[in-house]
């Protein structure tokens, strides 16, 4: 029977046995690849990339992720199909899926990402919208259970976000909710996460055993982290907004060495990047021994890797090499006919 269709647009469509087990298979995947064993479980498949706007992590990572599980990846982006254009979203995505197998989708609007799925075919993958960016905070988890002291439970992480309520911050706020971890959102009170986004977050933490903390205090939201993030201080469309936002945010709210000397001595820093160094965040923070920014980047190959083989490998259909063989003979018959 053919596996249900399942989208990747949102932590909250997933319960957290469910994003366990992703984890988990990431887990398996990063262990096979380090050994250069990555399995080729997607071989043959195709995997479809909408860009909206530009990427480093998100496109490197689902292009190179394709490539080692067997796959091949195409970069798509406005200007070269008619996304929304010349061809309303319904269309580009029927027709998309006659093509692939998997479509990863970064767009400007979450509602083109919400778009897609509900017309596509074949499981989309949301590489990012202005709302939130669920791949990257997968692989903020798995990294942080790499990182974190030996030992210590999820439900004893304690998560703090300094800086702008960005589409990271929602979505870091719900994952770790889910996860039964303890999150902070430390940020100017006119920056701080929408009473909306809590809504949802405290429901995670009353079902987990997590919690929600939304405080401007920033002394406070670091002196038990382990684990210490932040993001820019502004988005596309807000450039208007950015010496109100830097008045607002430094240098209070910048993490630099300072801040950390008010942080437990085994708290990591981390940053999803791209970082405007010297803005959110200090190079000597940046380049220093508590930042883990790098072994993050590194894992959203890894976890990309993960999420198309879990939504992905259940639906192809895997032919016998009897039948490989068949299908062959009958072309090559045809072709010395």
């Amino acid at each position: 029977m053919p596996t249900p269709l399942r989208h990747f647009i949102d932590t909250q469509d997933f319960t957290r046995e469910e994003l366990l087990r992703i984890i988990e298979l990431i887990r398996l995947l990063k262990e096979a690849d380090k050994a250069r064993a990555c399995p080729r479980l997607l071989s043959g498949a195709s995997l479809g990339m909408i860009f909206e706007e530009p990427s480093t992590r998100t496109r490197v990572s689902f292009e190179v992720a394709m490539t080692k599980l067997g796959g091949h990846a195409l970069y798509l982006r406005p200007g070269e199909i008619h996304l929304g254009q010349r061809e309303n979203v319904r269309d580009t995505a029927r027709v998309i899926s006659r093509m692939v197998d998997v479509i990863e989708a970064r767009t400007l609007k979450h509602q083109t990402v919400l778009d897609l799925a509900v017309n596509a075919t074949v499981p989309v993958l949301n590489g990012l919208t202005d709302y939130n960016h669920p791949t990257q905070v997968v692989c903020d988890v798995f990294t942080m259970i790499e990182h974190r002291i030996s030992g210590k439970p999820l439900s004893e992480v304690r998560v703090t976000f300094i800086g702008d309520a960005t589409n990271v911050c929602s979505s870091l706020m719900m994952i770790c909710t889910q996860m039964g971890m303890h999150f902070t959102h430390a940020a100017p009170p006119q920056y701080q996460a929408p009473k909306a986004w809590q809504a949802i977050a405290e429901a995670n933490a009353a079902q987990s055993g997590g919690s929600l903390t939304v405080t401007d205090d920033v002394d406070a939201a670091v002196s038990d982290a382990d684990f210490i993030y932040t993001d820019l201080w502004w988005w596309i469309g807000q450039e208007a907004e950015i010496p109100d936002r830097q008045r607002a945010f430094m240098p209070t709210y910048q993490v630099n060495e300072a801040l950390l000397t008010r942080a437990p001595a085994h708290a990591k820093f981390m940053h999803c990047l791209p970082a405007s160094r010297g803005v959110e965040v200090t190079d000597a923070v940046m380049d220093g021994p508590r930042s883990i920014i790098y072994d993050q980047s590194e894992n959203r190959l890894h976890t990309e890797k993960g999420l198309l083989v879990h939504f992905v490998y259940p639906r192809l259909y895997h032919p016998s090499h009897e039948l490989v063989d068949h299908h062959r003979g009958r072309v090559e018959a045809f072709l010395n006919s």
